[in-house]
C-alpha cells in the first residue's frame, strides 16, 4: 500500500521539483519595483485599494465571510498593502488567533504595524517578504490568504512553495485574483496580469494543494479555495 501510494505522488513531486528548478528567472521581472521604493506614497494606495470603486472593498464583508475564519485561527494576509483584511481578519480571529501582515513593501508593512498599533490592535505582526519566499515560520498558519497578490508573484512555485511549508497539516488557501479573458477583460487586466484562472489553478496544485471550492459572488475577480495536501520536495 505505501509502494503504491509514493507511487501515485511521485509524479507530482517530479512536477514541483522541474517546476521550482525552472524558476530561476522571475516570470514578471520588476512588477514589484514601485512598491520597494522607500518613497512609496502609502496615502496614495489607501485610495487606491479601500476605494468604494474597487470591488474587493465593496464586498469586503462578503469575502471574510467566504474565509471561513474562527477565533484562535492563525492567519497569512499575503500581499497585505495598507492592511484592509488584515485589520478585518483580526478581528474575526479576536485576542487568541494572530495575523501575519505579509508584503514586499516595507513601508505598508511599517504602516500596518503602526496603525494597528494605534487602533489597539495586538494580534497582527508584520512581514516583510522576499520576492521567493512569504518568509513565515514554517507550520505556522492555519490559512493563507492572497488578493489581487498572486499575479504579482514574480516567482509563483518557489512562493508557494514556501506558502505550503508555513501551512499547517490541512491548511487551506484563498487566492482572490483578476479574471483575464480575451476580448471581454479590461485593457488594463490583460497588460497587467500574467494569468488568467485555470493557469492559476494548475500553477498552485502542482504545488501540493487541492481546489476544495469557489465562490461566484465577484464580478471582475474571482475565488478559489485550496488546501493543503502533499509534502513538497
Amino acid at each position: 500500500m505505501r509502494i503504491l501510494r509514493f507511487a501515485l505522488l511521485l509524479p507530482l513531486f517530479l512536477v514541483v521539483i522541474l517546476t521550482l528548478h525552472a524558476q530561476d528567472k522571475s516570470v514578471r521581472p520588476g512588477i514589484n519595483k514601485p512598491f520597494e521604493d522607500p518613497k512609496i506614497n502609502v496615502e496614495e494606495f489607501i485610495a487606491k485599494f479601500e476605494g468604494e470603486s474597487r470591488e474587493i472593498f465593496a464586498k469586503r464583508k462578503q469575502i471574510v465571510k467566504a474565509c471561513q475564519l474562527k477565533a484562535g485561527m492563525a492567519v497569512a494576509d499575503v500581499g497585505a498593502g495598507t492592511g484592509l483584511f488584515t485589520r478585518l481578519f483580526a478581528a474575526s480571529v479576536g485576542e487568541t488567533g494572530k495575523v501575519y501582515a505579509v508584503d514586499i513593501a516595507p513601508k505598508f508593512v511599517k504602516y500596518i504595524e503602526e496603525t494597528c498599533a494605534q487602533s489597539g490592535i495586538k494580534n497582527v505582526q508584520g512581514v516583510v517578504c522576499k520576492p521567493t519566499s512569504v518568509e513565515l515560520p514554517e507550520n505556522s498558519v492555519d490559512l493563507v490568504f492572497i488578493c489581487d497578490t498572486y499575479h504579482h508573484f514574480e516567482f509563483p512555485f518557489k512562493t508557494m512553495a514556501s506558502i505550503h511549508r508555513a501551512l499547517r497539516p490541512g491548511g487551506k488557501v484563498v487566492v482572490i485574483d483578476f479574471h483575464r479573458i480575451e476580448g471581454k477583460s479590461r485593457d488594463w487586466v490583460l497588460k497587467h496580469v500574467r494569468a488568467g484562472q485555470e493557469t492559476v489553478v494548475k500553477e498552485i496544485i502542482s504545488c501540493g494543494f487541492k481546489q476544495i471550492g469557489e465562490e461566484k459572488f465577484l464580478e471582475e475577480n474571482y475565488l478559489v479555495r485550496f488546501e493543503k495536501v502533499n509534502e513538497t520536495k
